[in-house]
């Protein structure tokens, strides 16, 4: 199964969770912290990061869509 990460920018507080448990999928700008996402379909062996960094992002700002 695949997935798609979507990132909800003005929730997003810049906890930076999100990097810390799955840095190759996300990342964070440098002017103001808030979250990008690198890979929004980021293969098998990512997606249990991905799954992670959705369940501990504190605005709850990335949606993961499961194809």
């Amino acid at each position: 199964m695949s997935m798609r990460i979507e990132l909800d920018e003005p929730k997003c507080v810049a906890a930076g969770q999100c990097v810390v448990v799955a840095p190759d999928v996300f990342d964070q700008r440098d002017e103001d912290g808030v979250a990008i996402v690198l890979d929004a379909e980021p293969g098998p062996e990512q997606e249990d990061a991905a799954r992670e960094a959705a369940a501990v992002c504190p605005a709850a700002a990335i949606k993961l869509v499961e194809r």
